[in-house]
């Protein structure tokens, strides 16, 4: 049994909606658990991970997917099935694509062979750069198939989703720059995600990083279009929705939670930035599919 060493390419036609087929949300009842075998003959799956370790053995490869991340396995006569137990939590989707000549996935050394074909590609496993954004339109499909959309609309959802995703894979490829501002960008950015309940300051990051607030402002304004101040807030409704979408939790903890002075402060910026109140924002896609087993 080979571990997955090297990451394979998916490749996806980029002229056609992917056809739908289920979704739900998986919440192991305990560290006791392990992903039973089950067959994946003709579609695709897409996995992310909210909590915990996925651990999964499929096509003759041992795959550790963690909080963050994402798998996506193509068809095969293979049986996928967990090699270890933990508990995980994660969010799934099942699809079909019409790759035609393409190949599901192939080596990295081959790349090169589809850049100019009519496709797109984007590793088999890798971190989401923006978790957040991603889960809530997962949770916004299980939304749409409970409420009996019809197929174009769930087709549309889950190319969205995939195409989401390979943005944001794009664009976090285009901002990696080690030797100019687009590092120091990277790394506030992160330092924001990791601060996230605390209530940030433009002036606080700036002494920090041992930087100006206004030379920080600029480079955000470079790098994103946004001021430093847009982006804290930015990543603060961001983190909201995921909370509002995944979780029961309290529009007053919440709130707290994201280093806002009350709640009333955190339900005004919300509607703001999402012209919806927190609450209305929650029941605007309240049917989830969950699954323990």
């Amino acid at each position: 049994m080979k571990k997955n060493k090297e990451i394979m390419q998916m490749v996806f036609p980029s002229n056609q909606l992917f056809q739908y087929l289920r979704t739900g949300k998986f919440i192991a009842l305990s560290s006791d658990w392990k992903h039973a075998k089950m067959g994946l003959q003709f579609d695709y799956e897409l996995i992310v991970v909210t909590e915990g370790v996925l651990y999964l053995r499929y096509m003759d490869e041992e795959f550790t997917v963690r909080s963050g991340e994402y798998l996506i396995l193509p068809p095969s006569n293979s049986n996928r099935e967990g090699f270890k137990k933990d508990y995980c939590a994660f969010y799934w989707i099942h699809f079909i694509v019409d790759t035609g000549a393409f190949p599901a996935r192939i080596n990295s050394s081959d790349i090169k062979s589809c850049q100019r074909a009519n496709c797109f590609l984007m590793p088999q496993k890798a971190a989401v750069p923006q978790p957040a954004k991603l889960v809530v339109q997962m949770k916004q499909l299980q939304d749409l198939d409970r409420n009996k959309y019809p197929s174009i609309s769930l087709n549309a959802a889950v190319t969205a989703i995939l195409t989401e995703l390979y943005g944001q894979l794009q664009a976090e490829k285009n901002e990696s720059d080690p030797l100019g501002s687009k590092q120091i960008y990277s790394d506030i950015a992160d330092y924001i995600r990791i601060n996230i309940s605390e209530n940030l300051k433009t002036t606080d990051i700036a002494d920090a990083f041992g930087y100006s607030p206004k030379y920080l402002s600029h480079l955000f304004s470079e790098v994103r279009g946004i001021s430093l101040k847009q982006f804290i807030m930015s990543q603060k409704i961001d983190t909201a929705c995921y909370y509002l979408t995944d979780s029961d939790k309290n529009i007053t903890v919440i709130a707290s939670e994201l280093g806002f002075s009350d709640v009333h402060n955190f339900s005004r910026a919300f509607k703001k930035s999402t012209g919806l109140t927190p609450s209305a924002y929650r029941n605007t896609y309240a049917k989830r599919l969950l699954y323990h087993v």
